[in-house]
């Protein structure tokens, strides 16, 4: 398993490309691992066979750790290697339990293992069986067991880092898309190019919500990398767009386009998916007027968007409707107080 990142501990493997007994070539692409949301083609470092594959599709693997071996046609495999991979022997420990506990347990078809024994130094007496079936009555019955691993186990790991180490503070402002809406009809750019657009511009003019807390120190970032959150299959993903402040709205459209695309094909490059300054996240297509979006560790804020809906507003007195938006700005208040924040949301709704 190589190591793909400074902080990478261990990766998944994806997909083999490659079968035990399969001729292979140095170069030539064998497995698929993927670490921090970035998928990686493992390469042959030798021509031959492959001769045992020590880790199946769907494993956590640790850096370093042996995923397959491959030798000569004709090499034996290497003792020590078969050894490493024989199966470890499980030792059971006896379980103590009346004769009426293990009818029961039969005749419901209960594992013992799972049942705490009451009788004298632990023994497993009838009651605890029954006391046992009754509860699994109780219980909800579980209808499909998805295993946490992979770009889900990534995300769960920053989410959770993020919410213990950043205080959140979270502020929402409503925005008046008019004139997006109008550029959106006229030149199909979407909201989120648009967003990306004017967060990227707010930024250089408060440039401490473009920032990171490392140790005791704040780091402003002179780039200004826009991270864009792309719900994929397998999960979660942040393509970032680099230089934002630098790109026209158009380059900014193509840019996003192509990269969400790459997102939910799976064929983003950790180069596309590192380096973020700060993350917008926008589930306005799917109804949301408003939420609490979790910071992407190690930025300072991120900017969660909902929908754009016709609503009734007063202008001049007079009541007209008018596509509205809001805007719910998390950010970490180690780094930043809410008056610089709400005047960084204010220039964000002007620029809109």
């Amino acid at each position: 398993m190589p190591r793909l990142s400074l902080t990478m501990k261990e990766g998944t493997v994806v997909q083999w490309f490659k079968k035990e007994g399969e001729r292979v070539e140095k170069g030539e692409s064998v497995v698929e691992v993927l670490s921090d949301k970035v998928t990686y083609e493992v390469e042959a470092p030798a021509s031959g066979v492959v001769r045992k594959i020590l880790a199946e599709e769907g494993v956590d693997v640790p850096v370093a750790e042996t995923l397959a071996i491959i030798t000569a046609p004709d090499e034996e495999l290497p003792e020590v290697e078969a050894v490493a991979e024989a199966p470890v022997a499980r030792v059971e420990e006896r379980i103590v339990a009346s004769p009426a506990a293990k009818r029961l347990a039969r005749e419901y078809g209960v594992d013992l293992v799972q049942v705490r024994g009451t009788g004298p130094e632990g023994r497993i007496v009838e009651e605890d069986v029954r006391g046992f079936v009754e509860g699994a009555k109780v219980a909800p019955r579980v209808r499909e067991v998805i295993p946490l691993t992979g770009i889900r186990k990534t995300a769960a790991e920053r989410v959770s880092l993020s919410a213990r180490t950043a205080p959140h503070s979270t502020i929402t402002m409503e925005v008046d898309m008019s004139n997006a809406a109008k550029l959106r009809e006229k030149f199909e750019f979407s909201y989120t190019d648009m967003l990306v657009k004017a967060v990227a511009k707010a930024l250089t003019e408060h440039p401490i919500m473009n920032s990171t807390l490392e140790k005791d120190q704040i780091k402003i970032f002179e780039d200004v990398n826009i991270g864009v959150a792309v719900a994929t299959e397998k999960g979660l993903v942040v393509p970032v767009i680099r230089n934002a402040d630098k790109k026209e709205l158009k380059k900014i459209s193509s840019t996003l386009k192509e990269l969400v695309e790459k997102a939910r094909d799976g064929r983003l490059t950790r180069e596309e998916m590192s380096g973020g300054t700060f993350t917008i996240t926008n589930l306005g297509m799917f109804g949301v007027d408003m939420f609490t979006p979790i910071i992407n560790p190690p930025e300072t804020a991120i900017l969660g968007v909902g929908r754009v809906v016709e609503k009734p507003v007063v202008v001049n007195k007079k009541i007209v409707t008018k596509p509205m938006m809001h805007m719910s700005l998390s950010f970490d208040h180690r780094v930043v107080d809410g008056v610089p924040a709400a005047h960084f949301l204010e220039k964000v709704k002007q620029i809109l």
